[in-house]
């Protein structure tokens, strides 16, 4: 039995489940040669979140964190986490952009790639696995776990082979929402390593409250790494406290060999860091809540949203929603919970309980999803809920990525010629956020306040506003009392007029115009799709409720949109 090495991922998805991702790099480089020299097995650094809320939020290119923390960590690989096809964002990106994105991160810093896929759909892995092997990396399949009918560690055993014939160097067992029980991560653990020649490394939440015992009894079925946060990031929906379980291994077969008074150090670093950014860090991600068993809602998923509903003991809306996700979740096939499918469960499931009825509005990427755009579901989806969603259609059963163009060369040619793309770092980062990434690669974005204050409603004296928490990105959502719900992203400006116009097409919700189909003078029928809107990282379609002529548009794309803004007129 050799020792237990550890990964630390105090740089990514401990910020990320506590700190809705907000740590900025200026906070990370001065502690990195100390955390470079403690031994680790690797750093989790990169991807994830951190992509997206370096240019949404941060103001700051996530290549240049990544090339920043390279020139740091010189004897500890610095890793990443990628969701397969579907790169650091949140649908496929095709084949050309797959490679380019790899080799790239790559060549700026990346040593280690742990990719997944939220469906555990291997053909969405494939091209990822296979262009970071061919760079000469080390590459981390991984298993997405959940628990569900028709979930089985047979059928995990055989992803472990799937990916070790892709030539993985080690798999990880995902275990996003604290599920995995003692006796079920030694059993898993065990035969991983009799039926595979992989390293095994297990990455948990504890936000169940048995994660450190599960963590234990890998290591006596032969775990090789295990994922940890240094304590001040640690605990609630992030990974164990590092220096405890170098602590509890001491002494025994499976001893780290890592140095506490060095961990200790890097503790009081964190412990001011904590201190920075408590304005974002909610108490109910800190802390244990076993009803995680019953929903199986990963890391924090509502846990901001749930904290304010206690306080006005309004806590009917917050049991709905969780009723109602296992519900959405068994509907859709039982699909992990793990970005993306957490967000487009979860932000289904709110849909469904605040409109009143079920599915009478649906996101893109649920349409999608039904249509197999994702890849294959775990269970078969249900018939009925599909054909509302998508009526007739066919659903693919190819790899979906199969069916995208390829458009890393359109991106770049159009970015440059627009003269905000001055690399193919930067006509990546067009590639994979269209609607936000001109903004931030224009230098035109600015960096969010820290303080994450909640607004109180003076004439009834409780909070019209909340801030939900979904995977580690905290979204803000105002309940309005005309039943309008407005979901977005930061403070977003009114675009067009509000109020009441004859003919005004009205945003139902707070978000950001990514698409317009329409222009002024354009016939148009019921159920045209005028445009999208983007909010809570979901799609969603605008749709004529009338026929008429288009007279009036208020609103361009990358502009930002409240509830009640009205968007353009038709006659």
């Amino acid at each position: 039995m050799a020792k237990v090495r550890f990964t630390e991922t105090a740089l990514r998805d401990a910020h990320q489940s506590l700190l809705a991702t907000r740590m900025r790099t200026r906070d990370m480089i001065p502690i990195a040669e100390e955390m470079d020299n403690v031994g680790y097995f690797s750093v989790e650094a990169w991807g994830g979140a951190t992509f997206d809320t370096c240019i949404r939020y941060l103001n700051e290119d996530p290549w240049e964190r990544l090339r920043q923390l390279k020139s740091e960590f010189n004897k500890t690989p610095i890793q990443m986490l990628l969701r397969g096809q579907n790169l650091v964002g949140y649908k496929h990106y095709p084949d050309d952009i797959v490679t380019k994105f790899v080799e790239k991160s790559y060549e700026n810093g990346v040593d280690i790639f742990r990719v997944f896929d939220a469906l555990n759909d291997i053909r969405n892995m494939e091209k990822a696995i296979k262009v970071a092997k061919d760079q000469g990396a080390h590459v981390q399949g991984t298993i997405s776990y959940t628990i569900s009918p028709v979930h089985t560690l047979e059928g995990f055993v055989d992803l472990a082979k799937d990916l070790e014939a892709l030539d993985c160097d080690s798999v990880a067992i995902k275990d996003m929402a604290g599920l995995i029980t003692p006796k079920a991560a030694y059993d898993l653990v065990s035969a991983l390593k009799e039926e595979t020649d992989l390293l095994v490394d297990l990455h948990c939440h504890c936000t169940s409250g048995m994660t450190p015992i599960s963590y234990y009894a890998a290591c006596q079925a032969g775990v090789d790494i295990l994922d940890t946060a240094i304590s001040p990031l640690s605990w609630g929906t992030s990974q164990p406290p590092t220096e405890s379980m170098v602590a509890a291994l001491q002494g025994t077969e499976f001893d780290t060999g890592l140095d506490l008074k060095l961990l200790t150090h890097i503790k009081k670093y964190f412990d001011d860091i904590k201190e920075k950014y408590l304005g974002i860090l909610d108490p109910i991600s800190e802390s244990i809540d076993a009803d995680v068993l019953l929903y199986q809602i990963p890391g924090g998923m509502l846990s901001n949203l749930i904290s304010q509903l206690k306080e006005q003991n309004a806590l009917d809306r917050y049991s709905d929603v969780l009723e109602e996700m296992p519900r959405v979740r068994k509907d859709m096939g039982y699909p992990p919970l793990v970005t993306p499918t957490s967000q487009i469960v979860g932000i289904q499931s709110v849909m469904n309980v605040l409109g009143g009825e079920r599915y009478k509005t649906v996101s893109n990427e649920v349409k999608e999803y039904m249509r197999g755009m994702y890849g294959k579901p775990p269970a078969p989806v249900n018939e009925e809920i599909s054909k509302k969603i998508i009526g007739d259609e066919e659903v693919i059963t190819c790899r979906p990525a199969d069916l995208l163009e390829p458009e890393f060369d359109k991106f770049k040619s159009e970015g440059e010629e627009k003269g905000f793309v001055k690399s193919d770092e930067d006509a990546l980062t067009y590639a994979l956020y269209p609607p936000i990434a001109p903004r931030f690669l224009k230098g035109e974005a600015e960096e969010e306040e820290l303080a994450q204050p909640h607004h109180l409603d003076d004439s009834i004296g409780i909070p019209t506003e909340y801030n939900v928490e979904v995977d580690g990105d905290i979204f803000e959502v105002k309940i309005m009392p005309t039943g309008f719900m407005e979901i977005g992203e930061g403070a977003a400006q009114p675009a067009g007029p509000v109020g009441e116009v004859e003919g005004g097409v009205i945003s139902s919700m707070q978000g950001m115009i990514i698409k317009l189909n329409v222009n002024v003078g354009d016939k148009i029928e019921t159920g045209t799709t005028l445009g999208v809107i983007e909010a809570m990282k979901m799609e969603n379609d605008i749709q004529a409720e009338w026929e008429g002529v288009v007279e009036e548009i208020f609103v361009e794309p990358g502009d930002a949109v409240s509830a009640g803004d009205i968007l353009m007129v038709i006659k």
